[in-house]
């Protein structure tokens, strides 16, 4: 028997796996099960994308690259910055990683030491706290209220920030929230951090072109000078532009916190896969890029829109309207204590594998992301599907008591 590092006790077991083991064994068994736990654009990679790929495959793209990836496609990225964020980076404050969870991941490991506190609000996405624990910090949960839409105060962050507080993890619009602060909601926080300059931004923007009903983008480096030197700014392709598998995430940030993962990055991966990168950059730099984001975000507009709608109207159910993503939120715990078919329900996993097995909609439980009263569902599927799904929960709804 292989002996394991104790750093693998550290990280928690998913317990939305049992249910999506149980999903896809009934997929594979034939059973029609509607499948809200997407966290991906159902649409494809633009096509202008793909082919920048396969013309750098035709160059002999293949070989490594300089760490993390080409100057062109650094110098593309700070570009977008300076145009869509009013972030004035050059090539050197940015570097690239394998997606945002590899990005995130390199970042907290080269600012944190053991004992070092990140703040988190939650709900949160589930590897944030993991891989604070991997990187020897320690979690601090700030709970967002759901009446004030999950978003947390300026008080609330104020009481959170102690001595040994290093990180602030924002994330806006959110996964799994649905929740987005607006450009005043926002500032007032920097208001706040300006207050600690020794405590470190990390702004997870992912969704940043994903917003609704109006709702003004900024990034949170922008709000006052002094945050430029504060915050590490993350981003990917994978939202925005479909481009999940692609993994092709990248930071901005101050020079020094960049070198030191660029120095993590070359004992790591070295770089991003090389023929991707070009396509990368021609996604930042086409003008066409933008028009597929406007038109796909649209679409979850929409849906997202009809979803929220349809759950609202469901006996018991509160559901916060999702200003960003493509996820809503809903609050099930009023089923709870109560009896479906025979199984007891007695949080959101209960809930979400009961719904799963007997009437096959596949939802994530709310627990791992500090909401064991929540479901999470994606809209990132058809108008269709939201439909039936929806139509087989308040069925399900119906049999409990």
């Amino acid at each position: 028997m292989i002996p394991l590092a104790d750093r693998i006790k550290l990280v928690s077991d998913s317990i939305t796996l049992a249910v999506s083991a149980k999903a896809n064994a009934l997929k594979k068994a034939g059973v029609d099960v509607v499948g809200f736990g997407a966290g991906e654009p159902d649409f494809d990679t633009p096509t202008f994308i793909k082919e920048a790929a396969k013309t750098a495959l035709d160059k002999g793209v293949t070989k490594y690259t300089p760490t993390p990836c080409f100057p062109e496609l650094k110098q593309a990225i700070a570009d977008k910055f300076n145009r869509e964020n009013g972030l004035p980076y050059k090539a050197e404050n940015i570097t690239t990683g394998a997606g945002g969870k590899h990005c995130l991941y390199m970042a907290f490991m080269a600012v944190l030491n053991p004992g070092d506190e990140v703040l988190i609000p939650s709900p949160y996405w589930v590897s944030y706290p993991e891989q604070v624990k991997l990187a020897g910090g320690v979690n601090r949960i700030i709970p967002g209220d759901e009446t004030n839409g999950f978003k947390i105060t300026p008080r609330q962050l104020e009481a959170a920030i102690g001595p040994r507080s290093k990180v602030l993890v924002l994330n806006s619009p959110s996964n799994p929230g649905g929740h987005a602060y607006t450009p005043a909601e926002l500032k007032a926080l920097a208001d706040v951090v300006i207050k600690h300059p020794n405590l470190i931004v990390f702004s997870d923007e992912i969704y940043e072109k994903l917003v609704y009903d109006g709702l003004k983008f900024v990034s949170f480096a922008t709000l006052h000078p002094q945050l430029i030197e504060q915050t590490l700014t993350f981003n990917c392709h994978s939202k925005s532009f479909a481009m999940t598998g692609w993994r092709i995430g990248y930071i901005a940030g101050p020079k020094p916190a960049i070198d030191a993962i660029n120095k993590l990055q070359s004992q790591m991966t070295s770089h991003i896969t090389s023929f991707v990168q070009p396509a990368a950059a021609a996604a930042l730099n086409d003008p066409r890029g933008a028009e597929s984001i406007e038109s796909m975000r649209q679409q979850f507009e929409k849906r997202g829109r009809h979803m929220w709608e349809r759950l609202s109207a469901l006996p018991k159910v509160n559901c916060v309207r999702p200003q960003g993503a493509f996820y809503c939120f809903p609050n099930v715990s009023a089923y709870f204590g109560k009896k479906a078919g025979g199984v007891e329900i007695t949080d959101a996993v209960s809930f979400a594998a009961a719904l799963l097995e007997q009437n096959h909609v596949a939802v994530v439980p709310g627990n791992d992301s500090g909401f064991a009263t929540h479901v999470r569902l994606s809209f990132a599927t058809s108008m269709e599907q939201i439909d039936k799904g929806i139509d087989r929960i308040a069925e399900f709804l119906k049999k409990i008591a």
